[in-house]
């Protein structure tokens, strides 16, 4: 046994207590030597947001199948653009992967110039979850449910309206602002933020009138003490730690504006497919840990089954594709290639 055998051998072992605990292996020892050091799960969105509280409870848990430190790196703004940009940039050795959603993946390259990149740039190894989306409203509002608030902004001067505030342009929650207030005629502004730490900020302190978010466990502290309402989710399913959220199904105005985000794990498409293999084997093992969905669940998402090929994740890959198809031509929106 050389010496690098020698040290994934140990470091493998190391683990063995925790992994015996969550049901998993060393997915690294299947690999020979892949991965040979610390890899870079790339977030395309500042810290303290959704997609990076669920990226560092996968990325500590894959510590433990891989032998090697997964380090979670935040490059946000221009809605996710940028940090995808970052990570198509990288080596396409398989160190550097990234927890991406439609938004980055189809919707940035479909709707902004600036975008050098396409949706085949990128290769799915194995999806998450369905991010659960809600409607937060600041305090003051004299609404208390989703049509409620329609209703009070139907009634509002046009030149007065309400603003609302998302993770960027182009975002499918800038998307989604935009289709409710043209479906039912209400004055909306859109107000764009680089994280959604700004915006729960200017929520609560009354610069904005309402938010659509992917839902995090840190709303619930907030509705408490009073500083914000969380009036629907945008879901017909909700994980338990959401079921007292009322659901899309449950409105009158709109009972069928049913979103959620797809979110998952993408290499590039150069990779080799064994150390594709490796990454997908281990997230699997980390999905089916019934702590670890716990608290996926409570972040707000329906988890992902586990999938053990590529042919099954260019299927999801697909599906996602044809739902954005759909998403614009329900949205009246032209992608810029369209």
């Amino acid at each position: 046994m050389d010496v690098l055998d020698r040290r994934r051998f140990l470091q493998c072992m190391g683990w063995a207590a925790g992994l015996a605990m969550g049901g998993g292996t060393c997915a690294a020892t299947a690999a020979g030597s892949f991965p040979a050091h610390p890899l870079s799960l790339l977030v395309p969105y500042p810290a303290g947001g959704s997609s990076d509280a669920a990226a560092r409870i996968i990325a500590d848990s894959l510590e433990g199948r891989l032998g090697q430190t997964v380090a979670v790196e935040n490059v946000g703004g221009a809605t996710g653009l940028i940090g995808s940009q970052k990570f198509l940039d990288s080596p396409a050795d398989g160190y550097t992967f990234l927890q991406g959603t439609i938004n980055e993946v189809f919707l940035v390259p479909a709707l902004n110039e600036a975008a050098r990149y396409k949706p085949n740039d990128f290769s799915l190894a194995a999806p998450l979850a369905d991010i659960n989306l809600v409607l937060l409203v600041r305090k003051d509002i004299p609404v208390d449910t989703l049509d409620e608030f329609l209703d009070y902004a139907g009634r509002l001067d046009r030149d007065v309206g309400l603003t609302y505030a998302t993770s960027g342009v182009d975002s499918l929650f800038h998307l989604m602002g935009e289709a409710l207030a043209a479906r039912l005629n209400l004055p909306f502004l859109h107000v764009p933020y680089k994280g959604v730490s700004a915006a729960l900020q200017d929520l609560a302190g009354g610069q904005i009138d309402f938010s659509l978010q992917a839902y995090q466990s840190r709303f619930e502290g907030m509705r408490e003490q009073g500083r914000i309402k969380i009036l629907s989710s945008f879901s017909t399913v909700l994980p338990p730690p959401m079921q007292h959220i009322p659901l899309i199904s449950q409105s009158r105005l709109v009972p069928d504006f049913e979103y959620t985000i797809g979110e998952g794990y993408y290499f590039r498409p150069q990779v080799p497919q064994d150390r594709v293999a490796v990454l997908r084997k281990a997230i699997g093992e980390v999905l089916n840990v019934p702590g670890i969905r716990t608290r996926l669940e409570s972040e707000g998402r329906i988890v992902a089954r586990s999938i053990d090929s590529q042919d099954a994740a260019d299927q999801i890959f697909a599906r996602q594709r044809r739902m954005v198809a759909e998403l614009f031509k329900r949205m009246a929106r032209k992608p810029i290639d369209g």
